[in-house]
């Protein structure tokens, strides 16, 4: 006899759903600022369209997206894509992360639309300091007035993965990049059905199913890619041409923890396409191919310098790109080395070799002198050069590549002189180091000076300018095997430098003398070059850990 019999039955199972969770900890300034926020429960990412309010006319616009990146942000961005229509604005993060599978939905629609991307923050017009993105600012359409920063501004976690959408993606050496480890939260659940049988053939048979609660029976969390995870990321990270490489970022942290990108890695990985300068920031747009020099871009085109002699490099200061780094700079002199400091060398201090002027056939001997004075002492030479004798500037790189020195660019201010005359020799001290101070802003190393910058172990810069020269057909066989003992790419370099004349310059940016090994690091946004080495009787502190190291040989006098 066939009957239905109809009763409850609860059954137990495990149902895993997938989410991701990405924190951040204080990792120096801008890690801090996010941790706080974190705190007070940082808001989801909204959208905002700005316009610059730093120009007159022709102001440039962008997307800033600031926030927690949360399961409806791609949603959010769809909103404002539409309503920009086919308008190409970059899209300026500040983001502590969030949800994976979102970064991944934003960045394929910011490629799809054919945006840019950049890591800074917005401060809105007539905001307060603790409210930058304030309601009242904001216009009934969503639009606003305001500007970007990049200092301490940060892209952590998934953001990175939502920033590596735009066709060209920057940052800058003030800003933050940071990734770590992807947590998978596992959910169980127990989940009561309602299900019906019949007795057939004198066996239960199922025939309908009905779910008729549900309740959440505990939680477990793995750091562990599983393959579908690593699948999905490898195949966002290739899309987007990015390295793998990434994926080693991120497994290198916690998920307690964070890695920050140095800009070299970031550049290397694909992260970032091109860093932007000190006066360049974030929302730019990149410029076109034949940019006007007014127009308001970032990268803009090198334009040649102007011819300033017809005789060889070798037998003139070479001055060719100057002008693209300052309208006036200081009546040239032949190169002379000064030993600096900076604070009380009995306590703490820096000091550094300080290399400013023309490159002439005599330049060598000085530098000779001055490294027999500090016998094996390793201080850091900073450049400041419009260029010169190009056998000379051979000559300083192989004596400063021996030697293990580091290189930089950087401007010496002694105190109490004029601005055109920052080296007057007033304030040169008559023995011992000089007192003074370095920057990395305005600073220039020109045509043959950058031989001489990257003999440097390391060589590193910050915001100051590299010009490239090329040489004459009777200087390129020893110019070739200078690059090859300097391990620099001299097919590369040639491929960057105008098509005609000798005497012509070029400035590049930081990427690009990263890209050519002209350069090897970036100086970090709070330090500036020459901070590396205290004097020889500092007490041991954390700026000076090496006592021992430092006092090899007491420095009795400067050379010039």
């Amino acid at each position: 006899m066939r009957f239905a019999i109809s009763f409850l039955v609860k059954c137990l199972f495990s149902r895993l759903l997938l989410v991701f969770l990405l924190l951040t900890l204080p990792i120096g300034a801008a890690t801090s600022q996010a941790a706080g926020e974190k705190k007070a429960a940082h808001p989801p990412m909204n959208f905002i369209l700005v316009r610059s309010l730093l120009c007159q006319e022709n102001c440039p616009e962008w997307i800033s997206a600031e926030g927690r990146i949360t399961s409806d942000t791609p949603a959010r961005l769809r909103k404002i894509l539409k309503k920009i229509g086919g308008r190409k604005l970059p899209v300026v993060f500040r983001s502590e992360g969030g949800d994976v599978d979102a970064a991944y939905a934003m960045g394929r629609m910011i490629r799809k639309a054919g945006l840019e991307t950049a890591v800074g923050g917005t401060r809105l017009k007539d905001c307060p300091v603790g409210d930058t993105r304030c309601q009242a600012a904001i216009a009934k359409d969503g639009s606003a007035v305001g500007y970007t920063y990049s200092s301490g501004a940060y892209c952590f976690s998934a953001c990175p993965l939502a920033l590596a959408g735009g066709v060209s993606r920057v940052s800058s050496q003030w800003a933050f990049i940071g990734v770590h480890q992807i947590t998978t939260v596992y959910n169980k659940v127990r989940v009561s059905y309602r299900i019906e049988y019949k007795i057939v053939n004198g066996k239960k048979k199922e025939i309908s199913r009905k779910e008729v609660g549900r309740k959440v029976a505990g939680q477990s969390s793995s750091t562990k890619l599983g393959k579908k995870a690593t699948a999905a990321l490898t195949a966002y990270l290739k899309e987007m041409g990015v390295s793998e490489d990434v994926i080693g970022l991120m497994m290198s942290a916690t998920p307690d923890n964070i890695t920050i990108v140095p800009a070299t890695e970031a550049l290397r990985t694909g992260l970032i396409t091109d860093m932007l300068s000190y006066n360049e920031w974030p929302g730019m747009p990149l410029c076109a191919p034949d940019a006007v020099a007014e127009a308001v871009c970032h990268s803009h085109p090198v334009v040649e310098a102007p011819v300033v002699a017809k005789a060889p490099v070798s037998q003139v200061p070479v001055q060719d790109a100057a002008a693209e780094t300052s309208e006036e700079l200081p009546k040239t002199q032949p190169m002379d080395f000064l030993l600096m400091s900076n604070g009380n060398c009995r306590e703490e201090c820096t000091q550094w070799i300080s290399a400013d002027g023309d490159i002439t056939p005599d330049t060598p001997a000085r530098l000779k002198a001055m490294l027999t004075t500090l016998g094996e002492r390793k201080l850091p030479i900073v450049l400041q050069s419009n260029g010169g004798d190009m056998d000379a500037a051979f000559a300083m790189g192989r004596m400063i590549r021996a030697a293990g020195l580091e290189t930089s660019i950087g401007r010496t201010q002694l105190p109490n002189c004029p601005k055109l005359d920052p080296r007057c020799k007033a304030s040169i001290a008559k023995s011992g180091p000089t007192e003074g101070e370095v920057f990395a802003g305005r600073a220039y190393c020109l045509s043959s000076c950058t031989l001489v910058l990257m003999s440097g172990t390391p060589r590193i810069v910050g915001y100051s300018s590299i010009g490239l020269v090329r040489p004459t057909m009777a200087e390129y066989t020893r110019f070739s095997a200078y690059f090859d003992e300097m391990g620099v790419n001299a097919e590369t370099y040639e491929t960057m430098m105008p098509a005609t004349s000798t005497e012509r310059g070029r400035i590049i940016v930081p990427s690009q003398a990263l890209e050519l090994g002209i350069i090897n690091g970036i100086i970090p946004y709070d330090e500036e070059p020459g901070l590396h080495v205290c004097g020889p009787e500092a007490k041991e502190s954390l700026r000076c850990p090496r006592k021992a190291e430092a006092e090899i040989v007491p420095v009795a006098a400067s050379v010039n």
